[in-house]
Order: structure tokens, then C-alpha cells, then sequence
């Protein structure tokens, strides 16, 4: 009898903690995002402030009109979709993206010690690089599983392709 009496003592116990199991999982209200969805967020966060931060120096330091037109749209443009993408970081518990990498960072304090032409071409050469991966990013984020995704990512990518555009023909003209 006491056998009988452990026995379903233990499937109680063991059908409690499976039960509890189940409803944890249930009360998860957290959405599930994969490893690319979470990059793309965070590389896509952290391009806009290296961006931002060249585009700065390139008002400061350029005296070329085209330059600066492009410098100002890119902060401009970069903050507007950077708070789009910020609310899909919050929105799906991302973190990270919101400092600039060591390399972008050598990269932008390069850029500060150039002046006239050699700025002019490193900086546009340096827009039209990060702008070729955005659109790539982008392209593929188009299909995200994440519908927020999606639609920010097919909402950014004709401006991002603009940049890339404006950026490729002052490049030539600078040739």
C-alpha cells in the first residue's frame, strides 16, 4: 500500500511540474526572433549613427555643395528611420547596435583628419560602400519573418537606394 501511495505521489508530483511547465510557456509573451532578424536590427542601428557621425564631419569639414547636401539628407534621413528601427529593437527586447563599432569608429576619426579633395572622395567612398551592404541588408530583411520587419525594411530601401544613388554620381564627378 505504501508502494501504491509513493507511486502516484510521485506521478502527481511529476504531472504538477509538467503542468507548470506548459503554462509558463504559455504566459510567454515574448515573440520569438531569430539570430538575422536580431543582426539586422543591431547592424541596422549601429550604420545609422555611423552615418550620422560622418555625415557631421562632412558638414564641418567639406566645402563641396553637393557634399554637404548629401551630409545634411543623411542625418536627416538616418534619424527619421533610426526611431523606426529603435521601436522594432524595443518592441522585440533587441539590444546593442546603439554604439558605433571600433572599426566604423576608425573609420569616421580617418575621415577627420583629411581636408578638400581627400575628404571629399574617402567620405563619399566610405557612403557609397555602407550604402551597397544597407541595400543588401535590406533586400534580404524584406522578407524577415517579423512583418515589422518587413514593412520598415520595404519602407527604407528606395531612400536608402536614393543614397546610394546621390552618393555614386558625386563619386564620378569627384574622378
Amino acid at each position: 500500500m505504501k508502494n501504491v501511495i509513493y507511486t502516484l505521489s510521485v506521478i502527481v508530483v511529476v504531472l504538477i511540474m509538467t503542468s507548470c511547465k506548459e503554462n509558463k510557456r504559455a504566459k510567454n509573451y515574448n515573440r520569438l526572433i531569430d539570430d538575422g532578424s536580431v543582426l539586422f536590427i543591431q547592424q541596422g542601428l549601429e550604420e545609422a549613427q555611423t552615418e550620422i557621425a560622418a555625415a557631421k564631419i562632412a558638414q564641418s569639414v567639406s566645402k563641396d555643395a553637393r557634399i554637404l547636401i548629401f551630409a545634411k539628407s543623411a542625418v536627416l534621413d538616418h534619424l527619421t528611420s533610426n526611431e523606426g528601427l529603435e521601436q522594432i529593437a524595443i518592441n522585440n527586447k533587441v539590444r546593442g547596435g546603439d554604439s558605433i563599432s571600433v572599426t566604423h569608429q576608425k573609420t569616421i576619426d580617418s575621415l577627420g583628419t583629411l581636408a578638400g579633395t581627400a575628404f571629399n572622395k574617402a567620405y563619399i567612398q566610405f557612403m557609397v560602400t555602407n550604402h551597397q551592404a544597407a541595400v543588401k541588408s535590406y533586400k534580404i530583411a524584406s522578407t524577415d519573418k517579423i512583418e515589422e520587419i518587413q514593412q520598415f525594411a520595404r519602407k527604407t530601401l528606395p531612400l536608402l537606394r536614393t543614397h546610394l544613388d546621390s552618393a555614386n554620381s558625386i563619386l564620378a564627378d569627384l574622378k
